[in-house]
């Protein structure tokens, strides 16, 4: 596949033909005065156009097509009637916002169905009352041209968008190996308290690009025959998910061991062989953007027989430190690992590939969509704040425009509409874009009549800039509002209205929208972060302990990969993700509530420890299927273990006395254990889980000295 037909241009490319013909049928049946209604059909056909298999496709558009012909008449049907009008538009916002709480497939048809409804509001003529239905039925058929096109694309390109979305999670992963291999940087040692955010930023990330991954196979896999493109995409996740289980272990404290071989070869070998390994993920990915085979490379074997030959080395002149051999070794077992799973990437002798199961939420059946909306009917969910907030806004934007007989003034409400986003930190960023893009599309625009278009020009234009729109859409929405800024003014010109009429209204109804907007989210129950830090705090230690209870579970009975293990081991990684997203969000926050910044910063380094810990036990599950364990060992380590499980399960509800003395006897009875089992048993490999343990023991009171803060407080 060529190297420019990448995922943006092919998601361009319905959107460049439907407008196109749209343009051809514009321009053919001479019906200038009816183009802005069809392509704003297209360009809602667009926004809520969502990637599925066939059939799921064609459902989509089913049901689509049914929300947006009901939104459509209905406004237009009410248009003119303030009163009516202005209540309509308020609960219709209220309503397709709640429906959100589905899920996120419904929640973009929902907000297309409302954007459907502005649309509808935007072109309509008061002059043509006895063709009423025209615009409605406009709208309605560039959402199914636009519907058709796609469908057609997708026969070309049918997996292509599963394809991108693993190769977005093979990046991310290089990216997370780049950030751990600056771990083992000798020179920046004093460095590395402060690159420990960044690691679990950039593991947020990850964690992101594998939801992504795992939703686009999800829809893809629920047929009884899959492609077998999307089998080789489905074995490519679950290695992306076993490299990143080993690559987030822990086994040790890495300012110690950087200062104890910062005068040897080692580090600096394992620093590179890490570096390698990100460097072949994003092999991987590139060979997925490209549509070409992964060769594994074979430096990256070579630097790892090199590591091994120097830690050998190594070993051999420290035999007393029988605890950093142990800890180096729990690392580049973990190193092996991902090499291997890279080396047989390409592999197709992986027999649970037919049984694969890839969970997501979903929410089936009217009754239980109803109840997951009723569940939502709190102003302690961020749904509903959002929804009586954003239905606040279009309340006083049409107030606004009716009350002031604003020339366009239904813009103000768009503005507010797109603007408007659930938190504080988001809606700033969207606010900013929209006020760059307007401005700069409305100077550019102003040149227009100094150009003398034809129509066939102006059509050409429009083509170019709708999809223009859509290709900048999810990655710089400055560009995107640049564009479909011009769009809009073409677009009145082929109408037949003045364009330069449009421009100081399009300006002035962009500020207005958005400083209403930026009154919402500051002031009506506004979303500061610091304010959930508790919540998902608590949710990110529980969902450790259920990720630590399935991994004791399999270290005792044998290691499967099984449906429940690899949902609970994603709950602990997305909560952590989470977190990070709050603290990233609550940095640009006003600088009254940043002082919370500090303490979110240390409580992410914690819960990122304490996950990191746990994974390394995860990663150890395979190689105690091969030990013998001992009677002392199992009447030990898994009684601790649980001990530790119900501690990081209750810890918020444990006394201060009950707490010390479940912790002093879980430090005891590991400590004894511990010691028992190394001088009986030969076998030094039972070492590295009660190393675990202990390490997760240590992080115990600082995690109960923050919620008990909380409480305090």
């Amino acid at each position: 596949m060529n190297n420019w037909l990448n995922a943006k241009v092919i998601t361009a490319i319905p959107i460049f033909i439907a407008v196109n013909l749209a343009a051809l049928g514009v321009w053919f049946f001479n019906i200038s005065s009816q183009s802005m209604p069809l392509i704003l059909g297209i360009i809602a056909g667009g926004l809520v156009d969502l990637d599925n298999r066939l059939t799921g496709r064609l459902k989509n558009i089913f049901y689509t097509l049914i929300a947006f012909a009901i939104s459509t008449f209905i406004v237009q049907l009410n248009i003119g009637k303030p009163i009516q009008y202005i209540v309509l538009m308020t609960v219709l916002t209220f309503i397709f916002t709640m429906i959100g709480a589905v899920g996120q497939r419904y929640s973009t048809i929902a907000f297309g169905t409302l954007v459907v409804a502005l649309y509808t509001t935007l072109t309509y003529n008061p002059h043509a009352s006895a063709s009423w239905f025209i615009n409605p039925t406009m709208i309605l058929l560039g959402t199914l041209l636009y519907s058709l096109v796609t469908l057609i694309v997708h026969l070309f390109f049918p997996n292509r968008p599963v394809q991108e979305n693993v190769a977005k999670a093979f990046s991310a992963l290089g990216e997370y190996l780049d950030a751990k291999s600056v771990f083992f940087d000798p020179d920046e040692i004093e460095e590395i308290e402060k690159k420990h955010l960044n690691f679990a930023l950039k593991n947020a990330n990850v964690v992101n690009a594998f939801n992504l991954a795992r939703t686009a196979l999800f829809y893809r896999i629920r047929g009884q025959h899959r492609h077998a493109r999307t089998q080789k995409m489905v074995r490519y996740y679950f290695t992306a998910q076993e490299i990143h289980e080993r690559a987030n272990s822990t086994h040790f404290d890495y300012h110690q061991i950087a200062e104890k071989l910062k005068n040897t070869d080692l580090i600096f070998r394992i620093q590179r062989l890490i570096e390698l390994q990100a460097q072949a993920c994003q092999e991987v990915a590139q060979s997925l953007h490209h549509n070409k085979p992964y060769r594994y490379n074979q430096r990256v074997e070579k630097a790892l027989s090199g590591t091994l030959q120097s830690f050998e080395l190594y070993r051999h002149k420290h035999l007393n430190d029988e605890n950093l051999i142990v800890d180096i070794q729990g690392l580049l077992d973990n190193l092996q690992n991902i090499n291997l799973q890279l080396n047989q990437l390409e592999q197709e002798s992986n027999t649970n590939e037919v049984l694969a199961q890839i969970h997501t939420a979903q929410v089936t059946g009217l009754k239980n969509m109803f109840s997951t909306i009723a569940g939502h009917f709190s102003f302690e969910s961020q749904l509903f704040r959002h929804a009586i907030r954003l239905s606040i806004v279009v309340f006083l934007c049409c107030t606004i425009v009716d009350f002031f007989q604003f020339n366009l003034g239904y813009w103000i409400l768009l503005t507010a509409i797109f603007v408007c986003q659930p938190n504080y930190s988001a809606t700033k960023t969207r606010l900013r874009q929209r006020i760059i893009g307007t401005i700069l599309g409305v100077i550019v625009g102003s040149l227009f009549p100094y150009l003398n278009p034809t129509l066939e020009l102006e059509l050409g234009l429009i083509v170019l800039t709708c999809t223009l729109f859509f290709f900048f859409r999810s990655n710089n929405y400055s560009f995107s509002t640049f564009f479909i800024t011009l769009q809009v003014l073409l677009s009145f010109d082929v109408m037949g209205f003045s364009a330069e009429a449009a421009l100081l209204p399009r300006l002035l109804d962009t500020l207005l929208g958005s400083a209403i907007a930026w009154f919402a989210v500051s002031y009506l129950w506004p979303d500061w972060k610091y304010l959930q830090l508790d919540k998902v705090s608590r949710l990110a230690i529980q969902s450790d302990a259920q990720y630590l209870l399935h991994i004791v579970g399999q270290l005792q009975f044998g290691k499967t990969d099984d449906l429940k293990y690899r949902v609970a081991r994603r709950n602990a990684h997305e909560y952590n993700a989470s977190l990070s997203t709050i603290i990233s969000n609550m940095n640009s926050e006003p600088v009254k509530y940043q002082a919370y910044l500090q303490e979110g910063f240390d409580l992410l380094k914690i819960n990122y420890s304490l996950l990191s810990y746990v994974s390394a036990l995860g990663s150890y599950r395979d190689k105690m299927r091969q030990l013998q364990q001992t009677k002392s060992f199992l009447s030990g380590f898994y009684p601790a273990a649980k001990k530790i499980i119900y501690t990081l399960e209750n810890i918020e509800k444990l006394s201060p006395e009950i707490f010390t003395k479940l912790h002093e006897n879980i430090e005891l009875s590991l400590k004894a254990v511990s010691q028992t089992e190394i001088q009986v048993s030969e076998n030094k490999a039972f070492v590295i889980p009660f190393q675990q343990l202990n390490l997760i023991v240590q992080l115990l009171p600082q995690i109960y000295a923050y919620f008990q803060k909380h409480q305090k407080n």
